[in-house]
């Protein structure tokens, strides 16, 4: 069941990284919080804190247009599920 969750975190974390309207800083940010949310040699735990502390950082961003923090803010949500 985490699986399915962090394949949903991983499709938001894609769609954020592909949107050319948001800042390039954030769609990078996006991408490395992708790849430490699927390092599989430090705890579930640890990488959806990391993660979620990292995606605050991006969404408190001045530049991020709109639905780009809605986008950061649901995708939050879906790692909220797995701690």
């Amino acid at each position: 069941m985490p699986d399915d969750r962090i394949a949903q975190v991983c499709n938001g974390l894609d769609m954020l990284h592909e949107d050319n309207s948001i800042p390039r800083n954030i769609r990078r940010g996006a991408e490395e919080v992708k790849v430490s949310l699927l390092n599989e040699l430090d705890p579930l735990d640890v990488r959806v804190a990391s993660a979620t502390s990292r995606l605050d950082e991006l969404a408190n961003d001045p530049n991020i247009p709109l639905h780009g923090r809605t986008l950061i803010w649901n995708i939050m949500s879906r790692l909220e599920e797995l701690a």
